[in-house]
């Protein structure tokens, strides 16, 4: 019985403790707030038209594109990401977001990865910014850095908002944004 308590007690621990490490990587946390965030964004938005050109077509059809350009997740059994960026129309910063999110089951290890929301409906970009809080579903259609370089019109046609995740380093089995919440800042 004693060894239980114990056991689940470290498992608790060290999920903690995967979190915290994982919060000081940088992402965002403790940062000198929005000049940080705008210079990360600019890196990203470059290394996304450059790495994956038919992103720039995308980006040009977009009402607006929230760009996460660095999130850190971790987990061990418990997890947790997080990671702060700026919604951008017309290329330019309107707003600044973080976003967060929990999981729970299978789960070991720790990544950093960035990501791009493109909204590209005017109704999508305001039903976005007008809620207290948006989570991301289950129910996003993923653009991967595949499809980067031949996303066109039949994409941009039938999906409201693109989620492009990209740049994952680390070693947890892949980056989701479901159940990601994302919370207007200011930085």
């Amino acid at each position: 019985m004693i060894m239980k308590t114990v056991t689940r007690r470290s498992f608790i621990a060290l999920s903690g403790a995967g979190l915290l490490t994982a919060a000081g990587c940088g992402n965002g946390i403790g940062s000198n707030g929005g000049s940080e965030i705008e210079a990360r964004v600019t890196a990203t938005r470059d290394f996304l038209f450059a790495r994956y050109p038919g992103t720039q077509d995308l980006a040009n059809r977009a009402s607006g594109i929230l760009w996460m350009p660095l999130v850190t997740e971790a987990g061990f059994g418990f997890g947790g990401a997080y990671g702060r960026g700026a919604l951008q129309i017309d290329g330019v910063t309107v707003d600044y977001y973080s976003t967060a999110k929990a999981t729970f089951g299978f789960q070991i290890g720790a990544q950093q990865y960035a990501h791009a929301l493109f909204f590209m409906t005017d109704e999508a970009l305001a039903d976005f910014r007008r809620g207290q809080g948006w989570a991301a579903g289950a129910d996003l259609r993923y653009a991967t850095p595949e499809q980067g370089a031949s996303i066109g019109k039949d994409t941009v046609e039938l999906d409201p908002v693109i989620p492009f995740v990209f740049g994952q380093q680390g070693l947890i089995a892949g980056a989701t944004l479901a159940g990601t919440k994302y919370t207007r800042i200011i930085p």
